[in-house]
């Protein structure tokens, strides 16, 4: 299966357009959160990715309103909106988790998920998938560029546990395009670059 991800197009339409451009290649598409900026946007992002003719996973990020990704896709059929729950594609299991979690600055728009709750909802991940995440794991591509970790001990205890195949993240702008592993699962940090991936 082939894979094209990114992150954190916040509201970049050019970028989106860029992405429905190169995804006629792909098995499925995966959108690792941040469509908009502080609440605001959605549609900018959105309403360019539905252009796509392949199928759609994304997750909440910590600048989107749940609410309005689950009204824009409602009637989107190729859209799979993951938080706390898994699809199955072409034989693969994906599952989702959203919001910001880990160390989180503290703003009235930022939609944040606290590390129990994210431990909690990561108990339903299926061995083997691919793992879609918007904050990146802790310890792997999430040091802030004042050298803070912010990434989610919830989630690194998770992937060493359910050993994914792939996980794929965004969220920590100073880490996007760094790699690493937990046990046998790589992670990847994207950002709006989108990258390919073969499962």
């Amino acid at each position: 299966m082939r894979i094209l991800a990114f992150s954190d197009l916040h509201r970049d339409a050019a970028k989106a357009e860029a992405i429905v451009n190169e995804s006629r290649g792909a098995d499925v598409v995966v959108g690792a959160g941040d469509f908009a900026s502080c609440g605001l946007g959605h549609g900018d992002t959105l309403n360019v990715l539905r252009r796509m003719t392949v199928p759609f996973v994304l997750v909440p990020g910590n600048h989107d309103d749940l609410g309005e990704l689950c009204a824009a896709c409602a009637d989107w059929p190729l859209a799979h909106l993951l938080h706390g729950q898994s699809v199955v594609i072409g034989g693969v299991a994906f599952f989702g988790l959203g919001l910001g979690s880990g160390v989180i600055d503290p703003e009235p728009w930022n939609m944040v998920l606290d590390e129990t709750e994210a431990a909690q909802l990561l108990t339903l991940c299926p061995a083997r998938a691919v793992l879609v995440s918007h904050s990146p794991p802790l310890g792997i591509a999430d040091q802030q560029k004042d050298g803070r970790h912010s990434g989610s001990a919830a989630l690194r205890d998770a992937i060493a546990q359910h050993q994914p195949r792939i996980t794929i993240c965004g969220h920590v702008h100073n880490g996007w395009g760094q790699s690493g592993k937990i046990a046998q699962t790589p992670v990847h940090n994207i950002g709006p670059r989108p990258r390919w991936f073969v499962v």
